[in-house]
C-alpha cells in the first residue's frame, strides 16, 4: 500500500516556526512531487504556494507571503515543510500530497484531484 506518513506539528507560539515531515511508505520519492496543503478551521483546504509564488495568492485567496519553504530528501524519501513567523491564522491541519511524474523541489498545483496519494494530516495550533 502506498502511503505518506506525516510527522511534526503541535502547539507553536506566535512568531515561532514549524517543521513538518512527510515520508513515503511503499514507494520512492524520486518519481513524485510533493505538494503541501492546509485546512484552516471553517475554510476549504488550500494549497500552500512555493516561495517563488510568494507574491501570489494561494488557491483560497490567502497569501502566506513567502514564509513557508519546501525541501525534499530522496535518500530519506522525505519532504519537509518549514514555516516561520507563524500567526494564529496559520492554525490549521496540514497535509502533504504526492503527484506522479512531477519532480520538482516544490510543487504548487492547487487542484486536489491531481494528487495520487495523501498524508493523514497533522494539526498545527499557533497560540500563546
Amino acid at each position: 500500500q502506498l502511503r505518506l506518513v506525516q510527522s511534526g506539528g503541535g502547539l507553536v507560539q506566535p512568531g515561532g516556526s514549524l517543521t513538518l515531515s512527510c515520508t513515503t511508505a511503499g514507494f520512492a520519492l524520486d518519481d513524485y512531487g510533493i505538494g503541501w496543503f492546509r485546512r484552516v478551521p471553517g475554510k476549504a483546504r488550500e494549497a500552500i504556494p512555493c516561495p517563488s509564488d510568494s507574491d501570489r495568492r494561494s488557491s483560497d485567496g490567502d497569501s502566506v507571503k513567502g514564509r513557508f519553504t519546501m525541501s525534499r530528501d530522496t535518500v530519506k524519501n522525505t519532504a519537509i515543510l518549514h514555516g516561520d513567523h507563524l500567526t494564529t491564522e496559520d492554525t490549521a491541519t496540514y497535509y502533504c500530497a504526492a503527484i506522479r511524474n512531477v519532480v520538482a523541489p516544490c510543487v504548487f498545483i492547487s487542484s486536489e484531484q491531481a494528487y495520487h496519494i495523501w498524508g493523514q494530516g497533522t494539526q498545527v495550533t499557533v497560540s500563546s
